[in-house]
């Protein structure tokens, strides 16, 4: 019988209370929420667009490395493994991975939005066009399309998934991102950075996870209204948010994975259906021709539209809502979808792993938008300029509008209802099951968070989605993930790096985090977040070391030898200049605490804070590209005369101190040397914490 999960509080209490007020705040003020989203949005995009399309940019290009280079040989597992699934079974899963109730919406909805209204100037749908103009637009609008659905967002799903699966499966540390991140934070990844960590993912995933929610209630409304008549409003829609938590607490407590999962399966079946019926039954011979061409100006266009930020026309409104929300939910989702990736991907060699995440999905989106999105333009540029404007007021229309022009148009309206609750149902399941991983402690790659927690968090998505709904709709949600997708994407940056130093040690880090992790000296002195990121990512030169030298572990070691004096204890500081740093071009001071052990003169406590060149990691991106080192603070303990009893010094030696308060530091001596003078009378004693 398997151990129940523990619950990680810190990140399950954080998520949820940032997430309850977000959400509260939208339900009690929503015109005030929508303003100040508003306001976020339009500062994070003029001064952060530019970050997420490098972001992105980067991201591809750093995975097509990893499938290129001689690294690509390596498995997600140890060399010998064998893939978890056949061929066949991994693209079919992939493939599905593809799917997303967001195609509903988007494959008619953005081609003809971009058509009109494309970020470089007036589109080619006005009457009385020009025929070529009419025609260069409409390849334009397919374009951009593809690219906000392309492989630079699959890319971003591929990097979770890879530092998932790698470290999980090769090192076989649990499936987490703080796992991924052991490399670099070492022990650290167990406290306070690690749960940030985490904490960025969750919020990320979770307003990801409720935009998609968003955007299928609302199509879906409108799809049971053309079939049942039911209304389109906000009611219906929250009740449909209610089914969906319903369906997957069911889900959670009576354990239907597999029923689940052949509902996905038959999902993947329907959808490649309705496309094949659509083409079939449509302009087949124009539909081809055009998903020939798509593909060539899509391969083309790409590398100019990866790193395009529009400087210079500066379409801030059309980024808002095109681009940059899409990288911005790529990396939202990237939790949740890099999870699914990895599992599926067990025993893949990295090449093959790249190779099918950046092709296989694609394909399907590529087929995808290519059909419903050319039919739609067909469609405008033939004059039916007023389906055109539907698509642009009330995208959420569009699909089913376009549907109607179709033999059986309620047999295909009902079909592509039936896809579109299966993909909503599915993915609120599968999101809370992640969701409840995330705030969890998982020791076992096989092993899921709790069921209660699956149940809690399939609730909150649905509050959130509720909420922002209530604020204003899908564009609320486009703004929400815009922001809440920005924290995560720097945890991107740390991934990279990690798996680049893995790839060239190829060290198991399971190892140096089990042995660090209970051993570490700071673990008691409550490090603040900015500390430890601090600790995590800085690397200061002679200077800034000085400075901690003379303005916190001086005063530090000062007020504790008062306290000892108080105590009739002698002690003293003594501060001396270390030259020789840096090619002798550089020096700093040394701090020494110097103190008899329980008032005896035979032996004398030393706590000496020394300044020690290090060499900068050659994965960090130096902001002096000609420093090599860098400086810590480090810890050495001694008692000099007589030895004490067992010979030896308790606790750990040469950590560092950088970036601590006096008033830690001074916690930390004082804790040395209250462990050295419990030798004296009990031998066996090792650590000692401070009142």
């Amino acid at each position: 019988m398997k151990r129940p999960t523990a619950v990680n509080w810190p990140v399950f209490v954080t998520s949820s209370v940032i997430i309850f007020l977000i959400a509260g705040w939208a339900i009690i003020s929503p015109t005030g929420a929508a303003t100040a989203l508003g306001a976020v949005v339009s500062h994070v995009a003029g001064t952060m667009g530019w970050f997420y399309v490098l972001t992105a940019a980067i991201v591809l290009v750093f995975m097509i490395w990893v499938g290129l280079s001689e690294y690509g040989k390596r498995r997600l597992g140890e060399d010998d493994s064998k893939p978890q699934f056949g061929s066949y079974a991994w693209a079919s899963m992939l493939f599905a991975a593809g799917i997303g109730v967001d195609l509903l919406f988007f494959s008619v909805a953005e081609p003809v939005s971009q058509f009109y209204e494309p970020p470089t100037g007036p589109g080619g749908a006005a009457p009385g066009t020009d025929p070529l103009q009419a025609a260069q637009a409409a390849r334009n609008a397919v374009v951009l399309t593809l690219f906000h659905y392309g492989i630079t967002g699959w890319a971003i799903y591929a990097l979770m998934g890879l530092a998932f699966g790698y470290f999980a499966y090769r090192f076989h540390l649990p499936l987490s991102i703080r796992s991924a991140l052991a490399p670099l934070l070492g022990r650290r990844i167990h406290g306070r950075l690690g749960d940030t960590v985490e904490v960025a993912a969750m919020l990320g995933t979770i307003f990801g996870v409720a935009t998609s929610l968003g955007i299928g209630v609302v199509q879906l409304n409108y799809g049971l209204y053309l079939l049942f008549g039911l209304p389109v409003r906000m009611s219906s829609q929250i009740a449909l948010v209610s089914i969906a938590v319903i369906v997957a607490t069911v889900s959670a407590v009576s354990g239907v994975d597999k029923g689940i999962k052949r509902l996905s399966e038959l999902n993947v079946g329907l959808a490649i259906f309705l496309v094949f019926y659509v083409f079939v039954t449509g302009k087949a011979r124009f539909l081809l021709n055009a998903l020939v061409m798509n593909i060539g100006d899509y391969l083309s266009s790409l590398p100019g539209l990866t790193l395009d930020t529009y400087a210079y026309t500066d379409p801030t409104d059309w980024m808002n809502a095109w681009t940059l929300f899409f990288w911005a939910w790529w990396i939202a989702w990237a939790p949740f979808v890099g999870l699914f990736l990895a599992r599926i991907s067990r025993g893949r060699t990295l090449r093959q792993y790249v190779a099918g995440t950046l092709s296989v999905p694609f394909i399907f989106v590529l087929g995808w938008v290519s059909i419903f999105g050319n039919s739609a333009l067909a469609r405008v540029i033939d004059g039916d300029h007023e389906f055109g404007q539907l698509a642009i007021d009330h995208p959420e229309r569009a699909f089913y509008d376009l549907l109607t022009a179709y033999p059986g148009a309620t047999f295909v309206a009902g079909l592509a209802s039936l896809i579109g609750l299966l993909l909503y149902v599915t993915s609120a399941d599968s999101a809370a099951l992640v969701m409840a991983n995330f705030t969890a402690k998982i020791t076992d790659a096989n092993v899921d968070g709790p069921a209660w927690s699956r149940i809690y968090w399939a609730a909150v998505t649905g509050l959130l989605t509720i909420s922002m709904l209530l604020v204003g709709g899908i564009p609320a949600l486009q703004s929400a993930t815009i922001v809440m997708g920005l924290p995560f994407a720097f945890v991107l940056y740390l991934l990279m790096f990690a798996l680049v130093r893995t790839f060239q040690t190829d060290v198991d880090p399971l190892s140096e985090v089990a042995e660090e992790a209970p051993a570490d000296p700071l673990a008691e002195l409550g490090l603040t977040w900015s500390q430890s990121i601090s600790r995590a990512t800085a690397y200061p030169d002679a200077q800034v070391c000085d400075n901690f030298m003379l303005n916190e572990a001086q005063p530090a070691l000062l007020q504790v030898s008062k306290a000892l004096e108080k105590q009739g204890i002698k002690s003293r500081v003594e501060t001396a200049v270390v030259a020789g740093f840096a090619g002798g071009t550089e020096s700093s001071h040394t701090v020494q605490l110097r103190a008899p052990l329980r008032g005896e003169d035979r032996r004398i406590f030393t706590y000496t804070v020394v300044p020690t060149e290090i060499a900068v990691p050659s994965f960090v991106l130096r902001s002096e590209p000609t420093r090599d080192l860098y400086f810590q603070a480090q810890v050495v303990v001694n008692v000099e005369g007589e030895p004490l009893p067992g010979g030896r010094i308790p606790g750990a030696q040469n950590y560092d101190l950088m970036w601590l308060t006096a008033d830690q530091v001074a916690q930390d001596a004082s804790r040395r040397y209250e462990s050295c003078s419990r030798l004296l009378t009990d031998p066996t004693a090792t650590e000692a914490t401070p009142a």
